[in-house]
């Protein structure tokens, strides 16, 4: 009995192709790109962080003090929640739109309300600080309202010291534009 799949064949390599598997549902929310490193390592700090202080929850509670306990353990539950949320911080798309959440707030515009989708060369924010750089930003520009900020920028935490995913990762949201968009 062969076993094919455990060779370096590549039989069933050749048959791959850029077409989506017949599992996947287009109507899904998805992101269209990996979180970067420095978001997972901010997650990860605060989940860290959320970790002493429910230990000291702990603490607190044995030694019998159970309305400090109440509070540091409410903290503890506003961090995890808040490193949970920046988990998700990014671009998800469908076949229904593109949706742009942050930390506190979710943008969601149908793809018959875009205009262009496009990568422009402009001042960035670095890791969403105060300071901008040059570089890449890919816009979202809406048939009618106010336009979106920066969707994706080379500088934010999914993509610094990262240019080419940032590359793939705008070809793909432009990708999904262009096949979704109705003129």
């Amino acid at each position: 009995m062969p076993l094919h799949f455990l060779t370096a064949d590549g039989e069933l390599d050749a048959t791959a192709s850029d077409a989506p598997l017949p599992y996947e549902d287009r109507e899904r929310w998805r992101r269209p790109y990996r979180p970067g490193p420095w978001r997972v390592a901010g997650a990860a700090l605060a989940l860290l962080l959320a970790a002493y202080m429910l230990m000291s929850t702990l603490i607190i509670a044995m030694a019998g003090a159970t309305a400090e306990a109440a509070v540091c353990l409410l903290v503890a539950a506003l961090v995890i929640a808040c490193a949970l949320r920046l988990l998700r911080v990014g671009v998800w798309v469908s076949a229904r739109g593109i949706r742009q959440v942050g930390l506190v707030s979710t943008t969601t515009l149908s793809w018959r309300d875009v205009s262009a989708v496009r990568t422009v060369q402009q001042p960035v924010k670095w890791l969403g600080m105060p300071r901008t750089v040059q570089g890449q930003a890919l816009l979202v520009e809406p048939r009618r309202g106010e336009a979106l900020r920066p969707v994706l920028t080379d500088h934010n935490a999914d993509f610094l010291s990262r240019p080419g995913s940032f590359d793939q990762a705008a070809d793909v949201v432009e990708g999904w534009a262009a096949e979704n968009r109705r003129p």
